[in-house]
């Protein structure tokens, strides 16, 4: 009888996980010439290129704005320079800026940029959103309780967070990425944003 239960709940964990929809966030930082997935909570320095990878196991249509530490919108992608298409195709890895000539370059004054995805199942509707304003004097700081090799500086306060219709989200990390998932199927879209830290 208890191994019954137990294969029952597996199963039901198995097939919720299953049914989960999943999007999948990976910040990346060009080093000389090759690109390196970087921890979302890295601080920045000025001039940094960076870019985002991002996969969902389920169709739908990609916005993306950035709300700078300067206090100006910028709508990242879809744009002309970034890419027209906004169109995700489920289990398929696509890359923000989409062109392989357009990165985004660090600037501003140091603090958190509010880079804001917005994921619509549906063609139409939510198009785009600015995002909150960022809270002025807020700077990046280091974790001293977490240890890296490299002595890089990581920030625990940045990389992905709920955003306003975003509470039923569930936010994980796994190694350098970024895993949000919902336990039922979107009907809806739903925003939640990752907080670029920079120096």
């Amino acid at each position: 009888m208890i191994r019954l239960v137990t294969a029952l709940a597996l199963a039901a964990a198995l097939a919720s996980a299953q049914s989960a929809q999943r999007m999948e966030i990976t910040l990346e930082r060009l080093e000389g010439t090759t690109w390196r997935a970087v921890d979302p909570g890295l601080v920045l320095a000025q001039g940094d290129r960076v870019r985002f990878k991002y996969r969902t196991n389920f169709d739908g249509y990609l916005f993306v704005t950035d709300l700078g530490t300067s206090g100006k919108p910028t709508s990242l992608f879809p744009t002309p320079d970034t890419g027209q298409d906004n169109h995700v195709t489920a289990a398929k890895t696509y890359q923000i800026p989409a062109t392989d000539t357009a990165v985004f370059r660090i600037a501003g004054p140091a603090g958190y940029d509010v880079v804001t995805f917005v994921v619509n199942p549906n063609k139409g509707g939510v198009t785009s959103y600015p995002g909150p304003m960022p809270k002025p004097g807020l700077l990046p700081r280091c974790d001293d309780s977490l240890l890296r090799a490299r002595g890089d500086c990581i920030d625990s306060s940045a990389g992905a967070k709920p955003g306003e219709s975003a509470r039923d989200l569930v936010f994980m990390r796994q190694g350098p990425q970024t895993v949000v998932s919902s336990p039922t199927p979107l009907t809806a879209p739903v925003i939640y944003e990752f907080f670029l830290a920079h120096k």
